[in-house]
């Protein structure tokens, strides 16, 4: 039986399912750093018509999957079908999606640290950085 660390999920769309390569060498550099690894990815797109389809990372053609696959080694089967067709009904017509499962690493480790110590971890709560910054901006208040 896998033993897995707090784990995020994470959905990056893609309007006009207009996907550009800066992700794969970002993710590249987390997973080398061992600050994340990767469990589960699938991508899930929406056709003009509204047809749902997903697909694995040896779905995606060459020129994706060979970016994509160097960095994400082994992965799970984790993420079903339901969840793919949650973040469907969210996604509008002629876009996609990837949904990236991953361990964050860095947090297991601090995790088995506070717990030796006699600690629980109270919270953890991840906080998008665009509402960050709009606090920080004065564009939100909390």
């Amino acid at each position: 039986m896998a033993s897995y660390g707090p784990v995020s999920l994470v959905v990056i769309s893609f309007p006009g399912n207009e996907f550009r390569g800066e992700i794969a060498p970002a993710l590249g550099n987390l997973i080398e750093s061992g600050t994340i690894r990767v469990i589960d990815i699938v991508f899930v797109a929406k056709d003009v018509d509204g047809t749902v389809l997903s697909l694995e990372i040896s779905d995606l053609g060459e020129e994706i999957s060979s970016q994509i696959d160097p960095v994400v080694s082994e992965v799970s089967s984790l993420l079903g079908e339901d969840d793919i067709a949650r973040i469907a009904e969210l996604l509008e017509p002629n876009s996609s999606a990837a949904m990236l499962l991953f361990e964050n690493a860095w947090a297991s480790t601090f995790t088995t640290a506070v717990q030796n110590a006699n600690g629980e971890v109270l919270m953890h709560e991840l906080i998008p950085a665009a509402v960050v910054n709009a606090v920080a901006d004065g564009e939100l208040d909390v």
